[in-house]
């Protein structure tokens, strides 16, 4: 007796916040950020790819005061070879698994020097085949320096994009994909920036802050934290 061929189940998206409460969000959050740029100093492209693969499992505070230096003396890959990796970690010591940092930022420029002629190039196949870059990284880099309609995911973006509704997802891909999916065009260019922001310094781990949040009655989290600052007898009689 022949088999019945098995259905293939496509894989459910769940469910976001619509187009309309979509457009509004990012209009709310383009509002109170008109002009949304990174928080890590660099000086040209190269220096931002190195500055974002430092930033793994680190503040872009201590990132900044661990490139200030290095920066100053090394902002190209033949200079940055120059130092070698003895040379590097001796300024970003700081930073956590600056070793093993410093031995990729090495190999990253040597390969951009016999491959791309000292350019950071522009597309997220060539970008990841660099030591040290992963898609999270190409994507930052392609936004922020080439204006591409690229959104990085990290963990604030992540947390945002789920609680919210915006972009719900089990991992970052998923959320990657469900973000360019429902972003506007007109505001892809700012998303990573306006969300990453949001995320750090509003809608926070913990006890994110929904009383100061522009898009607290569009966001879909139950358990938002009331404001510190009023007190239950405000609130009128329970009884």
């Amino acid at each position: 007796m022949a088999k019945t061929p098995t259905k293939t189940r496509r894989k459910r998206r769940s469910p976001t916040l619509g187009p309309e409460k979509t457009a509004q969000l990012y209009a709310a959050l383009a509002e109170d950020r008109p002009a949304p740029e990174t928080e890590l100093n660099y000086h040209n492209p190269f220096t931002l790819v190195v500055a974002v693969a430092l930033s793994a499992q680190a503040t872009d505070v201590g990132v900044n005061k661990a490139t200030k230096r290095l920066f100053e003396i090394a902002d190209t890959p033949e200079a940055m070879l120059a130092l070698g990796e003895e040379g590097v970690a001796d300024h970003i010591k700081t930073i956590g698994l600056w070793r093993n940092k410093a031995k990729n930022v090495i190999a990253l420029c040597e390969l951009l020097i016999e491959e791309f002629g000292g350019e950071v190039p522009q597309t997220r196949d060539e970008l990841t085949r660099l030591p040290g870059v992963g898609r999270k990284t190409a994507n930052v880099v392609l936004n922020e320096a080439f204006g591409q309609p690229t959104i990085a995911v990290d963990t604030h973006i992540f947390r945002v994009s789920n609680r919210t509704g915006l972009a719900p997802g089990k991992n970052p891909d998923e959320v990657e994909d469900q973000l360019e999916r429902v972003t506007p065009d007109e505001f892809k260019k700012g998303a990573h920036h306006w969300l990453i922001l949001h995320g750090r310094y509003v809608c926070v781990a913990r006890k994110p802050k929904c009383w100061l949040c522009t898009i607290s009655d569009i966001c879909k989290f139950k358990d938002k934290t009331p404001d510190p600052a009023r007190k239950e007898s405000d609130l009128g009689p329970k009884g």
